[in-house]
């Protein structure tokens, strides 16, 4: 008897762990502060560079932003502008975050910028130069905004870039110049030089 009650009991016992209810998962914390501000740091190389949405600078950056340039501070709206000349420039822009660290109030990332110059800004014409440049960005969030950054990068890795792909028109322009200058000069030497009257 003791065999065959113990019998049934094994054999039911699968169906009646299935049948019980599963036990309950724990619930997930919140995100840390820093976890949420990191968060918002992505959405700027997300959001704003890969895509082009620079209409949601202002749900991302606070009213009173401050970037510290090497020469002096620009706000938002400046910084918003230089950020449309580079996707302009390099319409294929995409940033590429590569370490982010959080602490207190401030995110750092370390981030990589690969584009093409395909389009003409300015008198600068389109030259399809590949450009490729490393940099770190600190930024200070409060309250889920960006309110000061610190950025840094080697801007003369892109301007080699660049003059690279110019170089004969640069070259064709300095022909240019030094054919005026020597015709001005021939012209100057052959002006008789006058006194003043007295």
């Amino acid at each position: 008897m003791k065999r065959a009650m113990a019998f049934v009991l094994l054999s039911i016992a699968p169906a009646w762990v299935a049948a019980a209810p599963a036990p309950a998962a724990p619930p997930t914390p919140p995100p840390s502060q820093q976890e949420q501000n990191k968060a918002v740091a992505r959405r700027v190389f997300d959001e704003i560079f890969n895509q082009g949405k620079f209409q949601v600078a202002n749900e991302i950056y606070a009213g009173d932003f401050l970037n510290h340039g090497l020469h002096g501070d620009w706000d938002l709206a400046q910084d918003q502008a230089a950020a449309q000349f580079e996707k302009q420039a390099c319409p294929d822009l995409k940033i590429t975050v590569g370490q982010m660290v959080a602490e207190g109030d401030l995110v750092s990332v370390l981030w990589i910028a690969r584009g093409t110059n395909t389009a003409r800004v300015g008198w600068v014409p389109a030259t399809g130069a590949k450009v490729e440049a490393r940099g770190i960005t600190i930024w200070r969030i409060a309250d889920g905004k960006i309110r000061e950054e610190w950025t840094s990068f080697n801007e003369l890795v892109i301007l080699r870039e660049v003059l690279y792909q110019l170089r004969w028109q640069l070259l064709g322009l300095a022909c240019v110049a030094l054919v005026l200058f020597w015709i001005v000069a021939r012209a100057l030497q052959k002006v008789p030089f006058r006194r003043p009257l007295a």
